[in-house]
Formats: C-alpha cells, structure tokens, sequence
C-alpha cells in the first residue's frame, strides 16, 4: 500500500495552545451537552507508526517515528496523510505541545479510539480503555512537568481478523467485498484538551416528562468532591425566557431531581415548547457548581420536552401517532472513512436528509460522532441508534458489547432526537437464534438491559428478522415489484398469515414462543436501487439490491416503491436503503459527495407520496 508523501512535508505541529483556553463560540465542541468555555482541541498533525509486530510496548522503544498523521483522521483514510489499507494490528501516535497555564485539573479527552488504547503523558502511563465507538477521559495533572511542554503517546491496537469485536461495516479481508467497507483503525474522533476545577461536573442526563410537565435532571460530580455544602444551580431558558431557575444541595457527589416547569395549561402554548422534526424546540440550560460562596464550575447543556412511546400498533410522538419516514444513514464519506471530514459536511447531511422528505435516520452498524447528534436535534431529524455487530458468538463478545453498549447509552441518553435504540441487525453476531438457546437468550438479555439503562425509548431486538421480545417489528425486505410488495402486505391480510408465510431473506419473522403481540410494524430495509455512470471506475463492481441503466430508470423506480410503501396500512414507518452511495454499494440516493441522483424536489415529493398517517404532532 501506497503511504502519500507527508514525510518531507513542513511540518507545522501546532506547539502553543491559548493559556486561556478561550474557544471561539463558533467552533465545533466535541461534547455538545457538556460545554465548558476552556477547552481545546489537539487535531492536527502527530507522529504516527506502525508496529506489525508488536514489539514496542511503552514510549520509550521509539527513537524515530517514520510518519505524520492527520488526527482525527483513521490511518485507513486518505485524508489522514497515510492512506494504507493493509493489515495493521498495532500503531503508535505521539504529540508535544506547550502546557496551557491555569489553575485546577487538566483533561485529556479522546472522541473514540478504535479498538483498543493505552495512553502516555510525559512517558508515564495514565490508562487504557476498550471500545472503540466510546469516549474516554483522562486526568493528567500528575503527569505535567516543569518544562513548559506536554508530550502525549497512544498505541492502538485493532486486530483486523477479530470477529468476536464491534466492528460494524469493517471489513476483516483486505478489500472491501459484499456489504463491508474499509477498516478504522486508531484514533478517529477529535482529541482534545479541557481546565476543569478541583471539583467539577463529570456526567449530566436530562430526562423529559411530558406528562407531568417536568425536566428530570441527574448529575455525578468529579475530583475532590467535599462531603457537604456543594450546591448546583440550573437554569432553564427557551430564546432568553426563564422556565426554571433552581438550586439543589448535592449530596454523596450525585443528584437526581424533577425540574417543575410552569405548565402552559392550553394545548398551543405546550406544543410550542414540545420537540419534533417539524418545530425542535430545545432548552438551553445553564449549570453551576457552588462550594459556599466559590464558584467550582460552571457548564452549558440543552434539553428538550418530547416523548416517545408505542400506543399499540403505532409510533407515538408526544402523544400523537408519528408516521416515521427513515433513510438507513452508513455515515461514511470517500476520503474520511467514518470521520466526518467537518462539523459542516455533519450539518450538511442533516438538512439533504429532511429536504428528501425524511424526517429521520437510521444510523446503521455505527455509533456517530455527537456532533452529528447535535445537529440533529438543532435541526429536528429522528434518529434511530443502532450499535455495531461483532460477527461471532463467543464469551469475550458478549462482554465487550454489553460494556460499550452501556457506554454509548450513558453517552447518547440526553439527545431528544434518538427515539430507538437497536442492539442487534439481522442477527448478526447471534447466528444459530432459532437453534442456539444461548444467542436467544443474549439478544433478550440486551433488550432488556437496553430497557433497564433507558425506561423512555423504545427498543428494537433485532432489526430485520428472527425477532424476539421487541417494542417494533422490524422487516427488511429487498422484493424489487411494488405490486408484489402491495400484495405481501395488503391491508386485508390476516398479521399470523403474514409471520407465517412470508419470509423475506430466507429467515422467519418472529421466533417461535415470541408471536407478534400487536407491535407496530414497519419495513425498515427495503429499496437499494442502484446506479453508478458506466464510465465511472469500477463500475462493474458497484452493485445495489436493484440496477438500473439510467437516472431516469432510478426516478421512475423509486417513485413507484415509495407511494406503494406509503401507501400500507400495516406499515407505521419505513426505512429506505440508502442515503449515499458507500464505497462499492452504488444504491444511494445521492452519490458518496452527497450530490443527489436526480433532482432533489423529486426526491422529496418521492418520500412524502402516498397516503402515511399524520406526521405532525399537532394534527
């Protein structure tokens, strides 16, 4: 594999940080529901090595570092300078830069590291972490020295042969084949920098309750926590007007309370402060941490009031029913693999999504970056979260899918736009469901833990088949006629006929002992109509479920599949394949540049065809 040429390079290592660490309001913070003024980030170019062969196992058996790399940037990519492809188990990253001056804790905070890493500062070992879809923190103060200058080291370990790991779409052979794509390898989300104080805020969680017309509020302190006379004050503020303004006595280091919001009383008023796609109304919240009279720290947070729930045979959304017209999102760009190459491209994919006419995504075999979270909540953009699969049933792979699955729900709890989270995709990772008492026993067990970890959410079992205890049945169903599709899932067939007869990809829809329960049901895979230009390279080996020879032919097909699905009363939502071209699979909608097919009004007047059920949470 070809490493482009960053070697003879200036290299421009960014050696100053502001002793400040005033970040402009305009920057991109990496952790959108816990935002401190202090922070920094340490994106940019660092040494970079690979070690095959595993022999260096602390900082000190460097001497030279052959490579820089673009951090964030997986060395798999591009964009990260180095662009090699191959097997590589172990890589080695290191960066020096002046201490920042202040007061209080340093924080050392890494977005994901994939899959496993160790990290040094100063030569001394701080931790190592496992996941590689998950954030982690650090506290270096005790390593900083005298000399002004800070050195951090990591080593990545990612076995491209482990199947017993969430990997997602990674592919484990050399070139992408089928539906897997190009392996991520190493540090692939932002590093960055924070000042905290001695004692400081270490996790928030925001749960909303409609219905009772409050705000839950959970916080866990950090560092040196004193045994009394700590005390929080929450601000809650829409566009400057105050809803709530109080002020807790913490105690043992955590809080958990109901936040009263002033109940508006008449309909219009609550349902503009409710959040949905059409009208996201966030909260702003403003979060202060007291010692006494001494101010130990001080945050910006968000929340929204929304709820979701099902109501029989319907997706509900702050009560009303909520027709869900879902893309499957892979979340991956041509020269960033699963990078996001800017906070902008993040935004950008959020506003394509809702001017196709969709009014959310599912994020498919991947954890994104909370950034892309953020958006869609400021956007108003529904998120199904979907965890990667591991593609073996072992011991170890049900230990490290429980521990980083409870990971990112910690992570991604307080974000109103996640409305389901789906553990399992095609019973990937639990091959043998309907044989192997064990792997039914497994997706149950994440079901409920998934139900355990968040009350307020529904949870899909496995997504496409073979289902289990489950809040929505999920069908994927690549037929390619419509009339076929119509006939399958007309609106007189009897629900046990259907989990009886039909059975698309060769798998049944429900196991036995777990009949369908009058769950909402919606086709959560369907389409991936393919077209790629004949001249385009490799096009003979772009695929999709469906070709065709021309955009027209593409127009002309999707339209007449999406007013027939619109059109199903069975269905309470769908789930389109796909939003963009991803590597070898050319059945997006828009290309891998996000250019769309065809004209992105038809696109849009496509989606929203048919008949649906109301998808206005005022109607």
């Amino acid at each position: 594999m070809r490493l482009l040429d960053l070697k003879n390079r200036e290299l421009k290592l960014p050696s100053k940080l502001d002793s400040n660490f005033l970040a402009s309001k305009a920057a991109a913070h990496p952790r959108p529901l816990l935002k401190r003024a202090q922070w920094q980030t340490l994106n940019g170019l660092w040494k970079f090595a690979f070690d095959d062969e595993g022999k260096c196992v602390q900082p000190s058996n460097f001497s030279q570092w052959p490579h820089y790399i673009e951090v964030p940037f997986a060395p798999e990519s591009t964009k990260s300078g180095i662009g090699d492809r191959g097997f590589h188990t172990n890589c080695w990253y290191e960066r020096e830069f002046e201490t920042p001056i202040g007061e209080g804790r340093l924080l050392l905070h890494f977005g994901a590291v994939d899959y496993r890493a160790r990290v040094w500062v100063n030569d001394q070992y701080i931790a190592e972490h496992e996941g590689g879809h998950t954030p982690f923190s650090l506290d270096i103060t005790h390593a900083l020295n005298d000399s002004g200058t800070t050195k951090v080291t990591v080593w990545a370990q990612d076995d491209p042969h482990d199947l017993a790991k969430p990997r997602g779409k990674q592919d484990w052979q050399l070139k992408p084949h089928s539906i897997w794509y190009p392996r991520t390898s190493g540090i692939w989300q932002t590093v960055w920098l924070e000042r905290v104080g001695v004692t400081y805020l270490g996790h928030l969680r925001w749960l909303p309750d409609c219905e009772r017309w409050e705000i839950g509020f959970e916080a866990g302190l950090a560092g040196d926590v004193p045994a009394s006379g700590v005390q929080i004050k929450v601000k809650l503020s829409v566009d400057g007007l105050v809803l709530a303004s109080d002020t807790y006595e913490v105690f043992s280091g955590e809080i958990s309370r109901r936040i009263a919001l002033g109940d508006p009383g008449i309909d219009d008023c609550r349902n503009e402060l409710l959040w949905s796609p059409e009208r996201p109304t966030l909260i702003d919240a403003e979060i202060q941490l007291w010692y006494k009279d001494q101010l130990l720290d001080e945050v910006e947070s968000y929340t929204a009031m929304r709820t979701v729930s099902i109501q029989r045979d319907r997706f509900m959304l702050n009560g009303r029913p909520y027709y869900l017209r879902l893309v499957l999102d892979q979340g991956y760009w041509t020269d960033t693999l699963m990078t996001p190459p800017s906070n902008q491209a993040l935004r950008h994919d959020v506003e394509l999504v809702k001017a196709m006419g969709f009014n959310g995504v599912r994020k498919h075999q991947k954890i994104e970056d909370p950034r892309f979270l953020y958006w869609a909540d400021v956007l108003g953009l529904l998120v199904w979260e979907e965890m990667p699969s591991a593609y073996r049933f072992t011991p170890k792979a049900v230990e490290r899918m429980t521990h980083e699955w409870t990971e990112i729900i910690k992570r991604d709890v307080s974000h109103p736009c996640i409305v389901a989270w789906v553990p399992f995709n095609e019973s990937w990772g639990v091959p043998n469901l309907v044989e192997t008492a064990a792997h039914r026993n497994y997706v149950l067990a994440m079901y409920h833990l998934t139900k355990t970890l968040d009350p307020t959410r529904p949870v899909i079992g496995n997504d496409g088949w073979e289902s289990t205890d489950t809040d929505i049945l999920a069908i994927h169903d690549y037929e390619r006629q419509p009339e076929r599709l119509a006939h399958r899932y007309r609106g007189d067939i009897q629900i046990s006929d259907l989990f009886e007869r039909s059975r698309p990809g060769g798998r049944i829809l429900t196991l036995d002992n777990y009949p369908h329960q009058g769950q909402p049901v919606m086709l959560t895979e369907f389409g991936g109509i393919a077209y790629v230009p004949a001249d385009e390279p490799d096009a003979d080996q772009a695929w999709g479920y469906e070709n065709c020879s021309n955009i027209s032919e593409l127009e002309m097909k999707y339209a007449a599949l999406l007013e027939t699905v619109n059109n199903l009363e069975l269905f309470s939502g769908f789930c389109y394949t796909q939003f963009t071209d991803t590597f070898q699979e050319a059945n997006g909608l828009l290309y891998s540049d996000r250019t769309p097919k065809f004209p992105i009004e038809a696109i849009r007047a496509a989606t929203l065809s048919g008949q649906g059920l109301c998808t206005s949470t005022s109607c």
